[in-house]
């Protein structure tokens, strides 16, 4: 006599196509459409904008690629300072190429200021980014008893506005 079981997804076969539920909650959260990646001349940044990249072209979202030019104390913020803008261009150029890429639009955006952490954070601010992509290389720390990545990813991650992904990177020795 057979008996007429309730068909459960633990009873379907390995070859059934099964649909993934909708996503609800955090994972809703996950869906980032603003990332913010500052950048710098080094392996750290490009695999930082690579991951963005990767991120943004799963979601159709979009990427600030921001470059901090440092001015020292003793000038003004508007001293004309080529040597470090003309890296900048380059670099922000190379964002737009791997954002191209990977098909993601990338707006390049140089900034003057004191301290890049603090520039980071009121661009993420100013700009409702939904999370920071930050390449550090990462330090030695038997030559240093303080933090890992330093004093830049340290004010980023104890100021952001949203979250924050650090991208590690060993330095070449």
């Amino acid at each position: 006599m057979p008996t007429t079981a309730t068909t459960s997804s633990a009873q379907k076969p390995v070859t059934a196509t099964v649909k993934a539920p909708p996503a609800y909650g955090p994972a809703l959260a996950l869906e980032y459409r603003r990332l913010l990646v500052p950048v710098l001349e080094g392996r750290a940044s490009d695999e930082a904008l690579d991951i963005a990249a990767g991120l943004a072209a799963e979601r159709g979202a979009q990427i600030t690629a921001v470059y901090v030019v440092e001015v020292p104390l003793d000038q003004p913020l508007s001293a004309d300072l080529p040597a470090e803008e003309a890296l900048a261009n380059r670099e922000l150029d190379e964002a737009r190429a791997i954002g191209a890429s990977y098909g993601v639009t990338v707006i390049p955006r140089l900034v003057r200021a004191r301290n890049a952490g603090a520039a980071i954070v009121r661009e993420a601010e100013r700009r409702a980014s939904e999370i920071i992509v930050l390449g550090a290389p990462r330090k030695d720390l038997s030559h240093r008893k303080r933090a890992i990545f330093g004093r830049t990813v340290d004010y980023v991650l104890k100021n952001a506005p949203c979250r924050v992904l650090v991208t590690a990177v060993k330095e070449a020795a």
